[in-house]
């Protein structure tokens, strides 16, 4: 990873990252402290179990507490009404249509935030990637590990 590297996130996936890290920075980390107290307070830290879970639980919630603020520091915001004069980009939605197939409705997000069962696609993902800088009625392919898929764009908004 470049430390230039640009996170992709909309308006909603930035605001849910800061609540998550708004919540590891307070509640969770005072409760682990707690725990570590109480661990180290039952004496023998070398055969403690409890102080053991409790310092890898602490090694895990900083290492989270690091990647959601180098995340927010890097952020490009996106929104689903920037005007790219019908190119596909990261916050596009897209209809496309496979050969044989119904027609399936996308919003191309960055990797932070995809979800296909939401139908957030990521700019990374192999379809994302062919997606990138085509326009409405382009034919387009994309290598996929199920194999090369072959398939239309209906729309883009």
């Amino acid at each position: 990873m470049s430390k230039s590297q640009e996170y992709y996130l909309t308006e909603e996936g930035k605001a849910k990252l800061q609540v998550e890290l708004e919540e590891l920075k307070g509640p969770r980390r005072t409760e682990l402290a707690k725990r570590l107290r109480e661990a180290i307070q039952q004496g023998d830290l070398s055969e403690n179990a409890d102080y053991a879970k409790a310092k890898e639980d602490q090694a895990f919630l900083e290492g989270r507490i690091q990647e959601l603020e180098m995340l927010l520091s890097r952020a490009v915001i996106i929104s689903k009404d920037e005007n790219r004069g019908g190119v596909i980009g990261v916050g596009s939605t897209i209809t496309i249509e496979e050969e044989g197939r119904e027609a399936m409705q996308y919003f191309l997000v960055g990797a932070q935030e995809a979800n296909p069962r939401e139908g957030k696609i990521s700019n990374e993902s192999p379809i994302g990637r062919a997606l990138l800088g085509h326009k409405e009625g382009d034919l387009v392919e994309a290598e996929t590990p199920a194999g090369v898929l072959k398939f239309k764009i209906i729309s883009v908004d």
